[in-house]
């Protein structure tokens, strides 16, 4: 949505491309100004190869009526297979191809169509020499420009917590995580006890959301705020004093993007262990603390917590060196890529400094974005 955004500026009309996954579909909800479809692809897991053919299938023969439809100069694939099969049609129909990797260690996807793109953007630099490419560049992962330290008392507030008392933010990623809901609720009573005024925002994700509720509800004490998901996610950032955290690439960026000092829990079942590198990159850096999950308990978590509270020391250094991980230009540099390509290949007409302003759109163009 972020380079969709930058996209639109320059005067395209995008198109993106989603999976039926509740959060992609309540992701695209705050999309505006872009078409948005959905496509029924399937992940590739173990023993749902049926389904996964089938699915792609499906999804590349309706990403090529939108295509034939609507043609398109250009298609960016975030990841997934859901973003293989508007690749591989756009491709056929001889628009510029371009993928973006978020994560430190490439998933089959993008390995996959690494092979057929244009050209590919990585988010962390160690990832480029892990594709299958000649041209690939180092963008960093793009976050919506909402994403920006703020005010922490006007966020507490509009989420209905005290605005001068510390709060610990505590997510499991796009969908929740049970690990760490049940690791943070062993923690809880700890924590409770030994900070009395620390406010717990406590994202739980749908299926864990009323026993998570309940054991609140037991500290009775304790001030916090439970919901399943927050689609204002700059918020709750803006926010935590501290969070815990899974290690996806997004919540990375966004974590470094509003500098807030996190404990990350990688989730253990990432294809490739993704996770865990995703969390080393940045812990060996000094911009986060590393809990593994095999090993983790709820007073190892509470430990952690614990000292981070108490040290402002360490999260003023874990907030400056997060700095050096955020990119904001990532969403405009990948969008003034993707405008050069298409405009080499003859897909679409350069600006005209002399004739028009910068700052309005001079492009015709229409980009997909799966």
């Amino acid at each position: 949505m972020a380079v969709g955004e930058e996209l639109m500026r320059r005067g395209c009309d995008v198109l993106l491309m989603v999976s039926p996954k509740e959060v992609d579909q309540q992701a695209v909800r705050n999309a505006q100004g872009m078409e948005v479809t959905t496509l029924p692809a399937v992940g590739l897991g173990r023993g749902r190869l049926i389904q996964f053919c089938n699915g792609f299938r499906k999804s590349l023969v309706q990403s090529r009526k939108l295509l034939q439809r609507r043609p398109a100069q250009a298609v960016l694939g975030m990841g997934g297979f859901t973003s293989a099969p508007p690749v591989l049609a756009a491709k056929a129909c001889g628009a510029a191809t371009f993928l973006h990797e978020s994560n430190t260690i490439p998933g089959r996807a993008n390995r996959w169509l690494s092979h057929v793109v244009h050209q590919a953007f990585v988010g962390f630099p160690s990832a480029a020499g892990r594709l299958h490419h000649t041209n690939v560049l180092s963008t960093g992962t793009p976050v919506r420009p909402q994403f920006q330290p703020s005010d922490a008392q006007s966020s507490r507030m509009a989420l209905g917590l005290k605005a001068d008392k510390p709060v610990l933010l505590i997510m499991g990623g796009s969908q929740g995580a049970t690990g760490i809901n049940e690791l943070a609720l062993q923690a809880l009573p700890i924590l409770g006890n030994g900070f009395p005024d620390l406010q717990f925002l406590h994202l739980t994700g749908a299926e864990d959301l009323e026993r998570v509720q309940a054991e609140y509800a037991k500290q009775h004490r304790v001030k916090a705020v439970v919901r399943p998901f927050l689609s204002e996610m700059e918020m709750a950032l803006g926010a935590a004093t501290i969070a815990i955290s899974r290690a996806g690439a997004s919540s990375l960026a966004e974590l470094a993007a509003m500098r807030v000092p996190a404990i990350l829990i990688p989730y253990p079942a990432a294809t490739d262990n993704h996770q865990f590198y995703n969390a080393r990159a940045l812990t060996d850096a000094g911009a986060a603390w590393l809990l593994d999950q095999a090993s983790a308990t709820g007073e190892k978590l509470a430990a952690m917590a614990s000292n981070l509270l108490r040290d402002d020391n360490a999260r003023q250094m874990m907030s400056e060196e997060l700095i050096r991980w955020h990119s904001p230009q990532a969403a405009s540099l990948i969008a003034e890529k993707m405008f050069s390509l298409m405009t080499a290949m003859g897909l679409c007409r350069p600006a005209d400094s002399d004739a028009h302003d910068a700052s309005e759109p001079v492009n015709d163009s229409r980009a997909v974005l799966a």
